[in-house]
């Protein structure tokens, strides 16, 4: 228990520094410049591949969670009405 405290208080005495280690490229610019384009595409498939993809999954999802909710209501229906 003691080491313990210890651990955690040598932890609470660093200083806790917010300067980044790696300096990144901003490219923040160019992509105002691709998601502003007037070019016929919808915002959310200008990223690209996986921006199609992730669209198309989600779309499938909630086509195949709507099904699923209207199946599972008749059935149920049909489970009630017999009862």
């Amino acid at each position: 228990l003691y080491l313990l405290f210890q651990g955690l208080r040598q932890i609470s005495q660093r200083t806790i520094s917010t300067a980044s280690r790696r300096q990144f490229e901003n490219r923040v610019p160019e992509k105002q410049k691709l998601f502003q384009e007037d070019n016929g595409i919808p915002v959310h498939l200008k990223g690209g591949v996986m921006d199609n993809v992730l669209y198309k999954v989600t779309m499938g999802l909630t086509v195949f969670g709507k099904a699923a909710t209207k199946i599972f209501m008749l059935w149920y229906s049909f489970q009630c009405a017999n009862k």
